[in-house]
């Protein structure tokens, strides 16, 4: 049986210790429009009935994660996919938006990318296209 029944919508909440910037971060580099603009809860979605949207919440104990893992450090508990058509352009707007390119870098049609409070994501090339 399935969860819900009666819509296709699902979201994911990043912690931040500012929810406010995060949000203005992925605003800009996803381009979605903004929906919830409080000061402990953002929401962004590409538009009103998408079905889907990404959210920020305050954390004030939030601690930046370390990417990779490193023994007795905060570690990623999760990471976005964003499929890209092109990769370089896609890091060269990330950075601009205010991301960062991870040193570790496992595969060489992904970047993995940090947003300003160091949630990693990766931008990757879809080849089932």
């Amino acid at each position: 049986m399935a969860l819900r029944t009666k819509a296709n919508w699902f979201g994911v909440a990043l912690n931040s210790p500012d929810p406010q910037k995060l949000g203005r971060f992925y605003q800009r580099l996803l381009d979605w429009k903004l929906y919830a603009d409080e000061p402990d809860w953002v929401t962004l979605a590409p538009e009103e009935k998408a079905g889907y949207n990404l959210a920020f919440q305050r954390e004030e104990l939030y601690e930046r994660p370390v990417w990779p893992a490193e023994k007795g450090k905060p570690q990623m508990m999760m990471h976005l996919d964003i499929a890209v058509d092109d990769l370089q352009q896609a890091v060269a707007h990330a950075l601009e938006a205010g991301a960062e390119l991870a040193d570790f870098q496992p595969q060489d049609d992904v970047r993995v990318m940090l947003d300003p409070d160091g949630h990693p994501f990766c931008l990757y090339l879809d080849s089932d296209d």
